[in-house]
């Protein structure tokens, strides 16, 4: 049974903060798929525009715009405006960009939440993007601690591994809280044939927005179009045994591979939000609603068992439990981090990530938690359930959980 709190935060009033819509484009592989050729801005716009036509209203409606980026130059301020410009948006909606890792997408939910929320604005839209085909691996990437004078001579561990490997942090959660190979490549195997199924029963349809993309062909040169509709990292009819076969990617006789860890990719995620009072007196009908986000830390050398701190702790602040949530979106940034988290939480498999996860999908970082939010929404629609929660970790050592609520 619900607590009070719990009861008051599934209640409906004026003053919620409402979904109107969330959509994404396909997720594709980077540096040889179908956005190889185009930049982030080029992702993201097509996407923005086919969340104002879903909620049914005018770009000149939405106030703000924040959008989550983590690699591209700039911080995606300037070419983000471009896009929302382009995008047919006037020069009265304002713009800004967040970063923080991989929650980026979802940080922007709240952010615009919380400004509707205080009474800033009454619509805004959320989303994110990264195209790890330009960014990834770029110059800008930080300086590193092999040759910081800082960090090098830093007597904080926890300093120096705010810039340790995302892959050797997997290996650590495996090696400390005893996850094997085996139980990885298992994991990862079960998260490509959730998403293969998902694709072949069109449950991916209503969330993605088909782009067409300018692409180059690497042999020929010769540039032409291709419609993009659907998600290029899934592998139909993959096996235990052929995941098996591959080497550890990041520690010799490691357990992480290029299987069984999220994968490198471009894509882009848009969610439009709103005070249900404006949405009410224009006979909007929302998807759903913002019930809260929590924020809560961990050591950086395992950063990916945060979400192990943040969902109880946004249980306790929207007063639900546990047993109340009908569905999970946990990031799968690696398959050792996600089997520790659903161990240690309790999770019922059956209820995390039905139609897989960034194994199977692919991990756009700065637009996942969009991403998921949007997978989230058909998925609650399509079984009929109301109580969702997205989370991931994020690198650094941090965790993010969001509750929403489908009407």
């Amino acid at each position: 049974m619900l607590t009070t709190v719990g009861r008051v935060v599934l209640r409906r009033t004026p003053h919620d903060v409402v979904v109107l819509s969330a959509v994404r484009s396909p997720i594709t592989r980077a540096f040889k798929g179908g956005f190889k050729d185009l930049w982030p801005e080029e992702i993201l716009m097509p996407v923005m525009q086919a969340a104002i036509q879903r909620a049914t209203i005018q770009p000149s409606d939405v106030d703000d715009v924040l959008i989550g980026n983590v690699l591209a130059e700039l911080g995606f301020a300037k070419t983000g405006r471009m896009a929302l410009n382009a995008a047919g948006f006037p020069n009265s909606t304002t713009f800004h960009t967040t970063n923080r890792q991989c929650s980026s997408s979802l940080q922007a939910v709240t952010h615009i939440a919380h400004a509707i929320m205080v009474g800033q604005i009454d619509v805004g839209l959320a989303g994110g993007v990264e195209s790890m085909t330009r960014c990834y691996n770029s110059s800008n990437r930080g300086i590193p601690a092999d040759v910081s004078p800082t960090l090098r001579n830093s007597s904080v561990k926890d300093a120096r591994d705010c810039l340790l490997p995302m892959g050797l942090t997997s290996e650590n959660v495996a090696q400390r809280y005893g996850v094997s190979r085996r139980e990885q490549d298992e994991y990862a195997v079960e998260s490509q044939r959730r998403a293969s199924e998902a694709q072949r029963a069109g449950r991916f349809d209503r969330e993605i927005v088909p782009i067409t993309s300018r692409y180059v062909d690497e042999e020929t040169k010769q540039e032409t179009t291709k419609l993009v509709k659907v998600d290029e990292g899934i592998r139909h009819g993959v096996t235990y045994e052929k995941m098996a076969k591959l080497k550890p990617a990041f520690k010799e006789n490691g357990g992480s591979t290029a299987g069984n860890s999220s994968q490198i990719s471009d894509g882009a995620s848009s969610i439009i939000l709103a005070r249900r009072t404006w949405a009410e007196t224009r006979g909007l009908k929302p998807i759903g609603r913002f019930a809260g986000t929590q924020v809560t830390g961990n050591a950086p050398d395992e950063m990916g068992i945060s979400p192990v701190f943040a969902i109880p702790q946004l249980y306790h602040y929207t007063g639900i439990e546990q047993k109340d949530v009908d569905l999970f979106e946990i990031n799968e940034a690696f398959a050792s981090q996600t089997l520790y988290v659903l161990r240690k939480l309790g999770l019922d498999p059956a209820r995390v990530n039905p139609n897989g996860g960034a194994i199977a999908l692919g991990h756009p970082v700065g637009a996942t938690g969009g991403r998921q939010t949007a997978t989230l929404f058909a998925e609650l629609e399509r079984q009929d359930k109301e109580l969702g929660i997205v989370s991931m970790c994020a690198s650094t050592g941090l965790g993010v959980a969001s509750l929403f609520i489908r009407e």
